[in-house]
């Protein structure tokens, strides 16, 4: 998934952008309001992790802005601002969750989980297509209870593609949930992905197919 993380103190901001990147998540960093303004009028993210008092521009500002772009990313909230008014203000603006500083790094860790199984439209962090199950809280595929050892760019692939099975999903919107500002990742590197998922696929009868022109999607061998 790929996360926008608004957040003007940068050690706090390094420290939960590794931990993010450490789960296999795209992660984009900005320190100001105006900042991550632009980059969500012009970038798709699945979350927003944001701060409310920025340099700039306020993060209710953000928030604000984005619901009124129609933005569907999700928004956690994570400030010092946690007097009842504010927290009240932020949801009815458009916040999914709402955390207040200082907080326990697990809690957050947890909140993330659920809030993009919500994106994802899962209510369970299992799930299963094939021969294949995927635990959503630790990011990991097994096929008859044995995990398979997949590399980082293919197992953010093929998680793009698992929780839209059967599904027709753009390139371009591949491309930006797996890349984030400063990634190099192009379109070839993404077929050259894909052709080493189909190869990982193969024994447990699943295939990536291709929509020409569009994108891919994840599908069960065997079908027509």
């Amino acid at each position: 998934m790929r996360i926008l993380l608004v957040e003007d103190n940068r050690a706090l901001a390094d420290g939960l952008s590794a931990l993010l990147k450490g789960t296999g998540h795209a992660v984009d960093v900005v320190r100001d309001g105006a900042s991550a303004d632009a980059a969500i009028a012009t970038e798709t993210f699945d979350l927003v992790v944001l701060d409310l008092t920025l340099p700039e521009m306020d993060g209710l500002d953000v928030l604000r802005a984005m619901r009124a772009r129609q933005s569907r990313a999700a928004v956690l909230i994570l400030t010092a601002r946690g007097a009842p008014e504010e927290r009240v203000r932020g949801l009815d603006l458009g916040a999914d969750d709402y955390m207040i500083k200082p907080f326990d790094i697990s809690e957050f860790e947890a909140r993330v989980r659920m809030l993009l199984r919500r994106q994802a439209g899962l209510s369970s962090s299992a799930v299963s297509f094939g021969g294949l199950d995927l635990d959503l809280n630790s990011r990991t595929f097994s096929a008859d209870g044995a995990p398979l050892d997949i590399p980082a760019r293919e197992l953010g692939l093929l998680e793009i593609l698992f929780l839209r099975a059967g599904r027709v999903v753009a390139k371009e919107a591949i491309m930006q949930s797996l890349a984030a500002f400063d990634d190099d990742l192009s379109a070839n590197a993404i077929e050259q992905y894909v052709s080493r998922l189909r190869k990982r696929l193969a024994p447990h009868g699943l295939t990536v197919r291709t929509a020409r022109g569009i994108g891919y999607y994840l599908d069960k061998a065997s079908a027509a």
